[in-house]
């Protein structure tokens, strides 16, 4: 998850990473299958108004995130102001569901425990969190509203800054934040020698990679445009790769299990792929590019 001077084999400002916003096409995916854990509860024709039973207070939409919660996802670390692509994404989805702006509550829950089994405080959470059937086995997910790739973020002049393959981080001490699929990704995708050092946030992967704690941080790509933008003066974005045998992660919002607002959060959804608003809001908030070149082992 988530945060000036740097390049991907040549140096990028924040600005430069900034204009080179794209739209991944993936926000034009179609709902999948129920049978899938991205659908379920997709189906049932819930009472879809701002009085349904099913909401954790009737008359408000309660959203949840974590705090810090970190750019491009939101902004300033303040969720309610609409900035950021999360909160942006949570607005229109309130906007559909016929929720006014100042009807949508922001509460806070640490990513850890989103997906936890166990009754929830809030209608949906919106925190980078990967649909996987594990987690599906507790919760329920929307259909996804982003997919992102992972990617490997190091230090110019580092030993593994000209690295070519992920075979090539075979050795490297690499961090990732607790209880992200960014662990198993790299489990499951570069192999490493060592076991993947764990930080509970985001700032304290940076500040050991400064520090000489660890060689690389592996999360998801638009994360990484941010740190290497916006936190460290000398980040190289070295690739992406995808997590599970090259599919990108499908963000969802989560749900409380088989909750009778799953399906009414599903529909504002897909009319916000079908408008175009997702592509438009990937578009503003989320750097991407191109040019950063596909990893393979």
């Amino acid at each position: 998850m988530s945060r000036t001077r740097t390049r991907t084999r040549t140096r990028i400002s924040l600005a430069a990473s900034a204009a080179a916003l794209l739209a991944l096409a993936a926000v034009g995916c179609a709902p999948q299958p129920q049978s899938t854990p991205e659908a379920a509860g997709s189906k049932g024709g819930a009472r879809c108004t701002t009085d349904n039973p099913a909401l954790h207070k009737r008359g408000q939409l309660t959203v949840a995130t974590d705090s810090p919660a970190y750019e491009p996802w939101f902004d300033s670390n303040t969720p309610s102001n609409g900035k950021g692509f999360e909160s942006a994404v949570a607005y229109a989805v309130a906007g559909k569901l016929g929720f006014a702006r100042d009807q949508v509550k922001w509460v806070i829950e640490p990513f850890a425990h989103s997906y936890a089994p166990g009754p929830k405080a809030f209608d949906f959470d919106i925190n980078q969190i990967s649909i996987t059937p594990q987690r599906a086995k507790a919760v329920d997910f929307s259909t996804s509203y982003y997919t992102a790739n992972q990617a490997i973020l190091t230090l110019d002049g580092s030993a593994f800054a000209k690295a070519t393959s992920l075979s090539a981080f075979k050795d490297a001490r690499i961090g990732v934040q607790v209880a992200t699929t960014s662990y198993q990704a790299v489990l499951d995708q570069i192999k490493p020698s060592k076991q993947p050092n764990v930080f509970s946030t985001t700032k304290d992967e940076v500040t050991a990679l400064r520090n000489g704690q660890i060689d690389a941080i592996v999360t998801d790509l638009p994360t990484v445009f941010y740190l290497a933008g916006a936190e460290l003066e000398n980040g190289e974005i070295v690739g992406q790769f995808g997590y599970a045998g090259g599919t990108p992660e499908k963000f969802g919002l989560l749900l409380p299990k088989n909750s009778g607002y799953t399906s009414c959060v599903n529909q504002a959804l897909d009319a916000l792929r079908a408008d175009g608003t997702l592509a438009r809001l990937t578009t503003q908030w989320l750097s991407a590019s191109a040019n950063v070149p596909e990893l393979k082992r």
